[in-house]
């Protein structure tokens, strides 16, 4: 069994966002880098599949993904909302994302890699069931955990995310699906202004854990989160497939949001989490890139990420 596979997709370099717009190529081509290192150079590249309309299905109404692909251009760049927009090339990018995840999932659930990365874009954990925002189309790590569920089978998937901004999207879409875990660290009062604690997930439903810090947290109380909130909860839940929404915006160096984090606290909540992962889930994890839009400290988080999970 191999270790570490990375999937990505060169259209998700052509998801034009328009001049100046934060989650852009850039992003991408700053973890390539990284991804030419000789440490990394050898890790399995797997190109990500078009995602199934049943695999977004799991996750979104039809006349969510309908409208979606009907808003792609034929040319030129168009804005969604005020954050999001797309251009010829995004729906194929986001469908792609949505992809790798699955065939990510597809990855660990069989063996044939003990964990897998995927370097794509556009992002996912804003994106709602009926709704697109926040530079997100399709919320690509719910549909992984639906997939690991319903095709897989697994009973109890966790998906974390330590992005800088609450994933709202995640958690609608996974509120009233049994077998499901959400947790999150967010920046309080920062988009999209959801996350609080009170959200615990519907009855019968996700077990929703969240953990809002201020503006300015560094490293002790981020950790701290973790150590006291969510891998307890994380624990407790058991799972038996986990998925990373790995948001690196809560760098101290990043633009969007105010929390400062530095490289070693990424690397810190990966190895945390995968331990979780390694005595409840046979070690089974997809990571899936979210946020992180200062490429220099994006590139430095996800080195750490990607050889954390190499160390698994």
């Amino acid at each position: 069994m191999s270790s570490t596979v990375i999937y990505g997709h060169p259209v998700c370099l052509e998801h034009d966002t328009g001049e100046f717009h934060p989650e852009c190529a850039d992003r991408l081509r700053a973890i390539g880098h990284i991804l030419d290192r000789e440490e990394f150079m050898y890790l399995p590249r797997e190109e990500a599949p078009l995602a199934t309309a049943e695999q977004i299905l799991r996750a979104h109404s039809q006349a969510h993904l309908d409208a979606v692909m009907a808003a792609i251009p034929l040319e030129g760049c168009v804005e969604l909302d005020g954050d999001t927009f797309v251009s010829p090339k995004s729906g194929e990018a986001a469908l792609r994302s949505a992809g790798a995840a699955c065939a990510a999932v597809d990855e660990v659930a069989t063996g044939r890699g003990r964990n897998a990365f995927c370097a794509t874009r556009p992002p996912g954990h804003h994106a709602e069931r009926e709704a697109v925002m926040g530079f997100c189309l399709f919320s690509n790590a719910a549909i992984a955990a639906l997939h690991a569920r319903d095709a897989h089978g697994f009973k109890r998937v966790a998906v974390v995310d330590f992005d800088v901004h609450h994933g709202n999207g995640t958690q609608q879409v996974l509120w009233d699906e049994p077998g499901m875990f959400y947790a999150s660290t967010h920046q309080i009062d920062a988009f999209p202004y959801t996350g609080a604690p009170t959200e615990t997930g519907g009855e019968g439903g996700a077990v929703v854990v969240n953990a809002p810090l201020p503006a300015g947290t560094t490293s002790e109380p981020f950790r701290a989160a973790y150590t006291e909130i969510i891998l307890p909860r994380l624990r407790a839940f058991a799972p038996d497939f986990l998925i990373i929404s790995a948001g690196f915006d809560a760098h101290a160096a990043d633009p969007m949001a105010h929390l400062r984090l530095q490289v070693g606290d990424f690397d810190w909540v990966t190895r945390a989490l995968l331990a979780v992962a390694r005595d409840t889930a046979g070690r089974r994890v997809v990571s899936l890139l979210e946020g992180g839009y200062d490429t220099r400290a994006l590139a430095a988080c996800v080195a750490v990420h990607i050889r954390a999970l190499m160390e698994a």
